[in-house]
Parts: C-alpha cells; structure tokens; sequence
C-alpha cells in the first residue's frame, strides 16, 4: 500500500496541515495552447544535452537562514549579522558561518545560487511554489518535481520512481504532491528512522520473522491459484487490473533491489558514521542506496527549521550539525561510486530568515533572498552565482526565481521545463515556464 498522505501537523501559524490534493477545474484559468507553444519557443537558453539523470532533493522545512550558513555578512550591523563569525572555504573569497565548517571544507564540490528569490514568506504556498516552480493557483494544483520525473521517465526497476524520506513538508496548499498527473506520481513515503537498529519500511520489508524467500513462495501459491480460477471462470477487466496491481505489489516486495536499497546495516559502519549517527545522516545514506536500486527522485525532508525563536542556540547545536556532517559526505561517496555526475543533488527550503535578529533574537520568514545549493547532475563545482546585498535582504546581482530554478533542475535532469504536462482532462500545463540559468553548467 502507498502511504500517500502525511498526518496532522502544524506551522507557527498555528493552522493544521491536512495532507490533501486540491485538484480543482482548470477552466479559464488555464492559457490555450497556441499560447503555450508561443511562451516556449521564448527566451530559451542554451541547456545541456538531454541526460537521464537522478536527483536527491533535500528539504530543510520551515525556512534556513541564509545569514547564518551559507551567506553571512561579517561586516554588516550586529542586528543583521548574528552572532557567529566567518570562516575560509574551499572557494576563494568566500566565507560560510563558522557553524558549518565542513560545508566550507567541502565547498569545491558544489555550487550556490545566493541570489534565489522565493518570492513568498508563507508555509504551504511557499512549499507548493518551491517545489514545482509554479505560482499557487487555486484553480489547478501543479506537479513537483519527483512527479513530473515519475511521469516522464517512469520505472527504472521494481521500485518506486518517487520515493519521499520523511513527511515534513506543507501539503496544504499542493507542496510536494503530483497534482493534475494523478495519485500514481505520488511519492512512496517512508517515515521509518534508518538510523533505528530495528530499521524497517512499512510494506515493503518483510515482518519480522518472515523472509524473502517465504514471500517468493506466497506468491507462486497464489500464481498457481490463479492460475486454476482463470481456467474454470473468466474475470471481469476489473479484476485483471487488481491482478496487475498486486504483481506490482510483489514485484516490489521480492525484487532484488528493493532487499539491497534497504538493508542499510550492511553499509560499512565507518561511512555510515562518516554520514553522522542521525535519522537526517542515515536517511541521506539511504537515498544514495535507492539511487543505487533504480529510484529516480527522492526527496529528504527535515523538520525544525522555523526559527521564530532560538534560532542561533537550535542552528548550532542540532539543525546544521547534521547537515554539515551528512551533505558533503553525501557528495563524496556519491562522487566515488561514480553517482554525482548522474545524480543532481538540492538543499534548499522554502524561504529565508530576516535580515533583522526580532525580540527574540531569532529570525523570522523572509521571502526576498535565500541561498541555493547545486550539485552533480552536471552543475559546475566551487561556483558562486548571483549575489545578495550588503544585508542579505534581496538579490544584488543575477537574480533567480522560483520559476528560474525549476527550469535549471529540469534542465540539469534532462527534461525539457518546457515540457507539456496533460491533466486528466488532457488540458496542458509547462513543466515550467521561467529561464534556465545556463551559468550554473559546467
């Protein structure tokens, strides 16, 4: 079974999150087709060759700031510059937080966009505009990104196209969910912790107790049942679709590469401690290893990032630590299992934090300036693009929007963000209708 809603949450709003699709009539506001075709022989740019390449997309949910990690601003005011110092990186001539110094050390193996404007400062629209590229529009929920690669490239193996770790993301307003491509794009979540000793996934590892091989035998008993019906009674086509489905389901189950993406405790213990001891660490190991088995799209999401208050205290001592383990790590074994140049890897969230430390001495939503990081997939490495202002509150040089960069990711996935996406009643909806930022290629 696809567990394809999240449960009950809430923001610093204070409004529960119900995990829904709002998939509603696309009706005028929709543009014909003709207009289509003439929006996407616009200002196209030079984007790489078509690839098939994989992404890792990691979600930092509830808005990081930018100021305190990748995008400091020493000689700014103290009330915009925070408390931590600066720190060298790998790239020269520029510095990151002194909280996030393996990031620094590593920094010649990715890229930064500190020009990203996302262009709204609320949970849910802001998820659902980060993670498709488009606007949020009552009247037509858009794809994200895993979606629109599940359903242009579809299986690669037995498992899921879109595999979602962690269910901390804003689904209120469509954020992270297939939208008009329907429920079979939805993401196959998993919000079992790889880094637990008993480490399983709900109905995909066999209970404990039973075995590979005692599924493999289940499966032929019933295939040899089956078998004998069809041959006394025809069904009905409703029941050869559900047939269709449940040999899937123990394609799934019993696919090789399904038992290896999940068997992380035969990773050797040394990486896994070099990935950090954590649910994020372990679970960014566990994307590499999906990767591995045929996944194309997986999101890691991480929660906590709403900094309202304690922002400084929460940023040191637990949200960037892992992070700062688990991320270069990441870059590095997927480099020497000779992944990265086919895998596209994005932190990012959905917004930054104020410029202007609040009463609490903390941050709160800022909607005109985030920080950006790219790697693999063909992106350059050590690059800074774009540049943010003296305070770090809107972009100074080269600035990116939320349609900008979906464009750049489909392109560095080698999907045309042109491309035209059919809703259920076969009207057409861009992939992505902003400009690929070409500058971010190697």
């Amino acid at each position: 079974m696809f567990d394809l809603f999240n449960g009950l949450t809430r923001t610093c709003d204070g409004v529960s999150r119900r995990s829904f699709l709002k998939i509603g009539s696309l009706g005028g506001m929709m543009s014909l087709p003709r207009w289509l075709e003439g929006r996407a022989a616009l200002a196209k740019e030079a984007a790489p060759p078509p690839r098939d390449v994989n992404c890792i997309f990691i979600w930092t949910h509830g808005g990081t700031s930018h100021h305190d990690t990748l995008d400091p601003k020493p000689e700014a005011p103290p009330a915009v510059k925070g408390p931590f110092g600066v720190i060298d990186t790998a790239i020269p001539g520029i510095k990151f937080s002194e909280i996030c110094p393996r990031l620094a050390q590593e920094a010649g193996r990715f890229g930064l966009l500190r020009s990203w404007n996302p262009m709204n400062g609320s949970h849910g629209t802001a998820d659902a505009w980060c993670m498709s590229g488009r606007k949020f529009n009552p009247a037509v929920t858009y794809p994200c990104y895993g979606a629109v690669i599940s359903e242009e490239r579809g299986f690669k193996s037995a498992l899921p196209p879109f595999v979602q770790l962690g269910t901390d993301l804003d689904r209120r307003f469509g954020g992270g969910v297939s939208g008009i491509l329907g429920l079979e794009h939805m993401p196959f979540e998993i919000n079992s912790d790889p880094n637990n000793k008993d480490f399983t996934v709900r109905d995909i590892t066999p209970p404990k107790g039973i075995e590979y091989g005692r599924i493999t035998r289940r499966s032929n008993v019933l295939a040899a049942i089956d078998s004998l019906q069809r041959q006394a009674d025809l069904q009905p086509a409703e029941f050869g679709a559900l047939d269709e489905n449940y040999k899937a389901a123990f394609n799934m189950l019993t696919a090789p590469e399904t038992k290896r993406a999940f068997q992380i405790e035969q990773e050797d213990p040394r990486l896994r401690d070099r990935y950090g001891r954590t649910r994020f660490g372990q679970n960014l190991l566990l994307s590499r290893r999906l990767i591995e088995s045929g996944v194309r799209f997986v999101t890691v999401t991480d929660p906590g990032w709403d900094t309202h208050a304690n922002n400084f205290e929460s940023l040191q001592k637990t949200r960037i630590p892992p992070i700062d383990t688990g991320l270069p790590e990441l870059l590095i074994d997927l480099e020497e299992k000779g992944l990265l140049d086919t895998t596209l890897v994005v932190w990012m969230g959905e917004f930054g934090r104020t410029p202007n430390i609040n009463k609490n001495v903390s941050r709160d939503h800022w909607p005109m300036c985030y920080t950006t990081l790219l790697a693999g997939g063909g992106v350059k490495r050590g690059f800074v693009y774009g540049a943010s202002d003296k305070t770090g509150s809107y972009p100074a040089e080269n600035p990116v929007r939320p349609d900008d960069l979906a464009a750049t990711i489909y392109a560095a996935l080698g999907i045309d963000p042109h491309t035209e996406l059919r809703s259920a009643a076969g009207r057409p909806v861009l992939a992505a209708d902003g400009k690929i930022v070409s500058g971010v290629f190697a």
